[in-house]
């Protein structure tokens, strides 16, 4: 299976977001985002009443108990929370070196030009 032009760029951009060690036991940047058609594709899919549930308590349907399930999949958008001081995160945390600012920009691109749906 070849990929297409859009999981290009989103595995480019993902190279390109800095790491950092979240807060232990903390989902405070884990709520109702948007993703691309392509990233929903990559997670399993929830029930509608899993959707609702999550939606009604302002959290994510692939929160668990320890944490983001889908963390090695997770939405570009996931991604940045913490690594620009546009989205900081809410306890401090945060890479060794803030995100690009071109980088940023480009992830703001790519969700303008695509299809945005509630995780």
């Amino acid at each position: 299976m070849s990929l297409s032009e859009d999981d290009l760029i989103i595995d480019t951009l993902r190279a390109r977001i800095p790491a950092f060690t979240c807060v232990s036991g903390c989902h405070d940047c884990c709520g109702p985002v948007t993703a691309s058609s392509t990233e929903m594709a990559r997670l399993p899919r929830r029930s509608r009443a899993a959707r609702d549930a999550a939606l009604e308590a302002l959290s994510c349907p692939h929160l668990g108990p320890q944490g983001c399930t889908v963390y090695d999949q997770r939405p570009l958008i996931c991604r940045l929370f913490g690594t620009t001081p546009s989205l900081p995160c809410p306890r401090g945390a945060k890479p060794e070196r803030m995100i690009a600012p071109v980088v940023e920009q480009r992830i703001h691109w790519f969700a303008r030009r695509t299809r945005q749906v509630l995780v």
